[in-house]
């Protein structure tokens, strides 16, 4: 995961100090790109652990169409907590519960869960129902009966609802690209990228979803090509991105997927990571 490490590097050389929403800071450069090879194995950040178990249940969450995070919550997933949690406080009925005891309430109590731990219209939403439209089953269409369109989009970015969302998409349109040779790329565009955090994530999270698309459509994974707008280092991150980058990178892992299963069928049992090796797990504030 060099290209990764080499994003580290360049925007901490030569990005720009600038003020941000959470009002943490950043070192933040603006239009950057890597291009990851699946070819050469699954590209899983190793210089510090990544949780795997949140990229997978996240992603098929994503497909499903859903927008509460209870289905995270009840998988062990809690990388959305913060932002229902934020709006909760500012309910009629908060009664100064902790993050913790947030989340025990979205697990345990249906109705509770059904009004409070709802995002808005999210990615799952405007994947499966832009303004009416399945843009994500229609995509899938696309590239098995028409495999050289230029028209292989699906956008998370829909002006008529982002303000209904308790965080407009930072990951806010892909396309796919079909090659002469069956292979099939993905490129996303991402208005906004954490680089600590969310970005190791991201990337994993995309090219499993190329992964799953190629097996769907019967083509080969070929490359993920990542665009960031606003590419940033949290001020409270650069001891952690240090440590990183002090890091020699491992041996990328392998993705298996249970073959001949719909993409809207398969679970996350249907998903293995194997030989995944990293450096320790490195803490890290999320800036909301």
């Amino acid at each position: 995961m060099k290209q990764y490490l080499d994003i580290l590097t360049d925007v901490l050389n030569n990005g720009e100090v600038r003020e941000d929403r959470t009002n943490t800071g950043t070192i933040s450069k603006f239009g950057v790109q890597s291009r990851y090879d699946l070819r050469e194995g699954f590209p899983l950040v190793t210089t510090k652990k990544v949780f795997t178990k949140g990229i997978i249940h996240e992603i098929l969450w994503f497909i499903a169409g859903d927008t509460n995070i209870k289905y995270l919550v009840d998988n062990g997933v809690n990388i959305w907590n913060e932002w229902p949690y934020e709006e909760y406080k500012k309910a009629s009925t908060y009664q100064g519960e902790t993050l913790e005891e947030f989340i025990e309430k979205v697990r345990t109590d249906d109705s509770f869960a059904k009004v409070y731990a709802n995002l808005g219209p999210v990615y799952g939403k405007q994947w499966r129902n832009f303004n009416g439209v399945d843009q994500f089953k229609k995509v899938i269409k696309q590239i098995k009966a028409n495999p050289f369109s230029r028209r292989h989009i699906v956008s998370a970015w829909n002006p008529s609802e982002v303000d209904n969302m308790l965080l407009p998409p930072c990951h806010s349109l892909y396309q796919f690209y079909v090659t002469p040779n069956e292979e099939i790329d993905l490129q996303l565009y991402q208005r906004s990228g954490d680089l600590f955090l969310g970005i190791p994530f991201n990337i994993a999270s995309y090219a499993l979803l190329l992964e799953l698309v190629a097996q769907e459509c019967g083509l080969t994974p070929r490359y993920f090509i990542h665009t960031i707008g606003d590419a940033h280092i949290y001020s409270n991150h650069i001891e952690q991105v240090n440590l990183q980058l002090s890091r020699e990178p491992k041996p990328l892992p392998k993705l298996k997927i249970t073959p001949n299963k719909s993409i809207f069928d398969i679970t996350f049992e249907d998903i293995e990571i194997i030989g995944y090796e990293s450096h320790p797990r490195i803490k890290g504030e999320v800036a909301v």
